[in-house]
C-alpha cells in the first residue's frame, strides 16, 4: 500500500490548465504537466483495496494499485514497466480514456476518487522523457500477419503481434496512420506529435504501415493470401443514425464530419483541394449541443 493514511492526508488535486486567453489561440492540449511530488501525493491516496474495483473497472485490467504504490515510492521506471505490461499505449489512454477506473474507485464512495488517469499519463511521459521507451525489435518467428485498420485496436494488435516476433503489415485506407486517434480526437485532447512519436517507435521495431490501402477497392483482397494471418480492426467510422423528428432538417450533421475536417485543418491540409467544404465557408454561426 502506498501510504495507509494517504487518502486522509491528501485531497484530489485540481491539475493546472493553460489560461483560457492562451488556449483560444491554438488547438494544443489543455492540461499542463505537474511536479513529481504532486503526482506522488495523488498516488498516495490509493487505498490498495482488498478487492481493487478500479482494476476490474479498467477494460485493460491495469494493475492500478501496483503502479500507484511504485510512484509513491519514487520507482517510476518500475511503475512504467508494470503499466506497460497491460497497456500498449498509456500515453494515449492517460489522455483520452473516459476513466471507468475512477468511477469504480472505492475512495469515490464518500470522497473524490484517485486521479488514476492523470497518474497514468505522468508515468508514460516520464518514461519517454527519461528515454526508458526505446525500440526493441524482437526475434522473428518467420510468420507474417496483416492488420486492416490503424486505429487504437489495429495499432495495439500490431504491437502485440510484433512483440511475438511476427512480421506485421498494417493497412490503412486513409492518407495517414492513426484512424480515430488521428482524425476523431481533437488536438486539445491528444496532440498528434504524441501519436507520431509512438508510430515512429513501432516502425523502428519493424511494423510496416501502408496508407491509401482500401481493402477491396484499390487493394485487392487476393493480396492477403501472402500472409499467415489477417486481423480486421476496421473501426466504427460509420455514425449511428437516429430516427427522430427533425433528423432530415437542413444543417444537421454528424460530429465526426466536423472532427475530421478540423483535425485535417490543424495538420495543414487544404480542405478545398480534397473536396471537403470547410465549416467557415458556410458563413454561418454553429451551435453544438452536448
Amino acid at each position: 500500500m502506498a501510504k495507509p493514511t494517504g487518502f486522509l492526508e491528501y485531497g484530489r488535486a485540481a491539475f493546472p490548465t493553460r489560461p483560457v486567453p492562451e488556449r483560444v489561440r491554438d488547438y494544443q492540449e489543455v492540461y499542463r504537466s505537474v511536479p513529481a511530488r504532486v503526482v506522488r501525493d495523488q498516488a498516495a491516496r490509493c487505498k490498495d483495496c482488498g478487492i481493487p474495483f478500479c482494476q476490474s473497472g479498467c477494460p485493460l485490467g491495469n494493475v492500478i494499485p501496483d503502479w500507484n504504490d511504485l510512484v509513491y515510492r519514487g520507482q517510476w521506471r518500475v511503475a512504467y514497466e508494470r503499466l506497460q505490461a497491460t497497456n500498449n499505449f498509456p500515453e494515449f489512454t492517460g489522455r483520452i480514456c473516459p476513466a471507468p477506473c475512477e468511477a469504480a474507485c472505492v475512495l469515490g464512495i464518500n470522497d473524490e476518487p484517485v486521479s488514476i488517469e492523470r497518474i497514468e499519463q505522468e508515468i508514460a511521459e516520464r518514461a519517454f522523457s527519461e528515454a526508458w521507451v526505446i525500440p526493441a525489435p524482437p526475434c522473428r518467428s518467420g510468420k507474417r500477419a496483416v492488420v486492416v485498420g490503424s486505429g487504437p485496436a489495429g495499432l495495439a494488435c500490431a504491437d502485440q503481434l510484433n512483440r511475438a516476433g511476427h512480421m506485421v503489415t498494417v493497412l490503412e485506407r486513409d492518407d495517414r496512420i492513426g484512424g480515430l486517434l488521428r482524425y476523431g480526437i481533437p488536438d486539445f485532447k491528444l496532440e498528434k506529435w504524441v501519436l507520431n512519436r509512438r508510430l515512429d517507435l513501432l516502425r523502428q521495431e519493424g511494423v510496416r504501415f501502408v496508407t491509401g490501402a482500401h481493402l477491396g477497392v484499390n487493394y485487392p483482397v487476393e493480396r492477403l493470401r501472402q500472409y499467415d494471418a489477417m486481423i480486421l480492426c476496421v473501426g466504427a467510422t460509420a455514425p449511428g443514425d437516429l430516427n427522430i423528428a427533425g433528423r432530415d432538417l437542413r444543417g444537421i450533421h454528424f460530429a465526426f464530419d466536423f472532427l475530421r475536417q478540423q483535425n485535417k485543418r490543424v495538420i495543414g491540409d487544404n480542405l478545398e483541394r480534397e473536396g471537403l467544404v470547410p465549416v467557415t465557408a458556410w458563413g454561418k454561426d454553429v451551435i453544438v449541443i452536448g
